[in-house]
This record gives structure tokens, C-alpha cells and sequence, in this order.
């Protein structure tokens, strides 16, 4: 079967499966993470690749930017990125991807967590991918974009958005809204932020397959 891709959202899935091999989603969550990697595993997979957003920790990385990080840190083990996985997606960056459980919604732990680890950016899943892929022997690797940097608080709306399929779900979205209207500008950059994340990948995706 070759490499297979995990993401998180059904917007990720569709920019991953420009590159020709299997998706997996998993719904955001890095339990959905471990279970789609599984399922991966289960069906053949020699290699894993964790792709999609990632919140910025590092000041010096802007909505947009990669991150193709040399090791991404999980429950205190590092997990070394493979090599030729990172040149297939066009060589790695100077970063450490940090795996955590719950999402980093504030300025203060987002700064927290940089200070205390050095890694430049986290998500939710590429720790689940990570440690499936080394209990199986499989190589592994992490494409990401910046989505949300590490000067801004999620809005309340962003943190109720996705359900466990990997979907927006525009209702609840709505109703944070309706509850707190004063986060739409927030809501808005965030957006346009998040589609600034999804052309970089695009780009990257369209070097790869190139």
C-alpha cells in the first residue's frame, strides 16, 4: 500500500489526496489520530504521514508557514521524522513539533509550552501518528501549516466547530456566534489565517507531485 495520510479534517483530506496515496481521517482529536493510524497499519500501510494544520508556538512563524519538523515531541519521548520521507516532502525545517491531548486555546499556554520545550508549533494527532508508526516499525514524517499563531486566543466558536467525523459543524458555530458575538472579528482573521495555512499546503503538495 505504501504511505498512508492522517489528518484531521475533511478539508486537509481533500488537499492530501492531490498526492495520489490513501487518507485516513481521523477527526481532529488525537485519539481519532491513533485510531485512523491503526486503520492505516491494519490495511497495509509501510509508512505514515501526519498533514494539516498546526497552532504556532514559535513568534517567528506567520499564518502560513511549514513546518516539516525533524521530530515531533509526545509525552516526553522524541520521535525522529524519516529522512527520506522529509526529502519526498521537499526537506525538513529547523522545528520540533510538540503532540499534545487538548487544543491550546490561550496566548499564555501557547507561550507556556514554547518556553518549556522549544518546540515551534503543535497539533493534536501527529504524536498518535507518530507512536503507532514507531510500535510498528514504519517510518513516519509531518507536513503542517501555521493556522493560528501564538500571539492570539482561539475564539470560543473555533474550539465548538469540529465534530468527530472531522467536519465543521456550522450550527454550533452559530450558536457561539449568537452567544458571543464580539469574537467575529477574531472568528474572521482566524479564517482567513486558516485559508492562508491551506494555499501554503497546497503549494507544497503541488511541489511533491511535481
Amino acid at each position: 500500500m505504501g504511505t498512508v495520510i492522517v489528518v484531521g479534517l475533511h478539508a486537509e483530506a481533500r488537499l492530501a489526496r492531490r498526492l495520489g496515496v490513501p487518507v485516513e481521517i481521523g477527526g481532529g482529536t488525537a485519539g481519532g489520530a491513533e485510531a485512523a493510524a491503526h486503520r492505516a497499519v491494519t490495511a497495509g500501510a509501510t509508512a505514515l504521514l501526519s498533514f494539516g494544520l498546526a497552532g504556532g508556538l514559535d513568534p517567528g512563524l506567520r499564518p502560513g508557514a511549514l513546518v516539516v519538523p525533524t521530530a515531533v515531541l509526545c509525552d516526553g519521548t522524541s520521535f525522529a521524522a524519516d529522512s527520506v520521507l522529509l526529502e519526498w516532502l521537499g526537506g525538513a525545517t529547523p522545528h520540533h513539533l510538540l503532540a499534545v491531548e487538548t487544543i491550546a486555546a490561550d496566548v499564555a499556554t501557547k507561550r507556556r509550552l514554547w518556553l518549556a520545550t522549544g518546540a515551534a508549533a503543535l497539533d493534536l494527532e501527529s504524536g498518535a501518528v507518530a507512536r503507532v508508526a514507531a510500535g510498528h516499525g514504519l517510518p513516519f514524517a509531518v507536513l503542517r501549516a501555521i493556522c493560528d499563531p501564538v500571539e492570539r486566543d482561539l475564539p470560543p466558536a473555533a474550539l465548538a466547530a469540529l465534530d468527530a467525523r472531522g467536519a465543521i459543524g456550522l450550527a454550533r458555530v452559530a450558536v457561539s456566534v449568537a452567544a458571543r458575538p464580539g469574537q467575529i472579528p477574531t472568528l474572521l482573521r482566524l479564517a482567513a489565517d486558516a485559508a492562508a495555512a491551506r494555499r501554503a499546503l497546497a503549494r507544497r503538495v503541488a511541489t511533491i507531485r511535481g
